[in-house]
């Protein structure tokens, strides 16, 4: 009951209306011109709209997702048949309409050094691990809690919204707080 109240609690401190800051290490082969970024992906995943992007530094990278709406192209109707997310799985309830946009993480390398992806720069998705779960940022444009099998249940605030999911026999969903847990993604060779 304990850690039931204070993951409570952290969600409800983490309630992104504020910025939210992923701060992390880039573990293998980092290039010079590396760059790390977040995209608003449409339904099937594909890439819509560059959120934010930063150099890595040192092996190190500082996201700081802006409080800003991903544009229309980006968002999609939240339904329980198109939900794709880590963790969910059938059966699917979603307690409220809205407008939903998923945020996965990028590499690049910045052949022309000017701060953003551009033609001919390929995109290589990355997983952003924390802890034993991994980092997954959504965006809604109001309240809606999201429930599905295996004990998944994230409860989202308008706005940008971090959780760690972590899947097992059970689905593990733990409100991100900023500097709460190290986040590392592997660029391999």
């Amino acid at each position: 009951m304990k850690r039931h109240l204070s993951l409570l609690a952290a969600a409800l401190l983490a309630g992104t209306g504020g910025a939210l800051t992923v701060t992390g290490s880039v573990t293998g082969s980092v290039p010079d011109g590396t760059r790390v970024s977040g995209w608003a992906v449409s339904a099937s995943g594909q890439p819509v709209q560059e959120i934010v992007s930063v150099p890595v530094s040192g092996g190190q990278f500082r996201l700081e997702i802006p409080t800003t709406a991903p544009s229309f192209r980006a968002q999609t109707a939240l339904k329980a048949q198109n939900i794709a997310w880590p963790g969910v799985l059938d059966p699917v309830a979603v307690s409220a309409e809205t407008q939903t946009a998923e945020l996965k993480f990028f590499s690049y390398r910045d052949l022309n050094h000017n701060g953003q992806h551009d033609e001919g720069e390929p995109l290589r998705e990355v997983t952003v691990n924390a802890g034993r779960g991994t980092l997954f940022v959504v965006w809604v444009n109001s309240d809606v809690t999201v429930r599905a099998s295996r004990g998944y249940e994230a409860t989202l605030k308008r706005g940008w919204n971090a959780f760690i999911v972590e899947v097992g026999r059970a689905v593990n969903i733990t409100p991100f707080v900023d500097g709460s847990v190290e986040v590392t993604l592997n660029l391999g060779r």
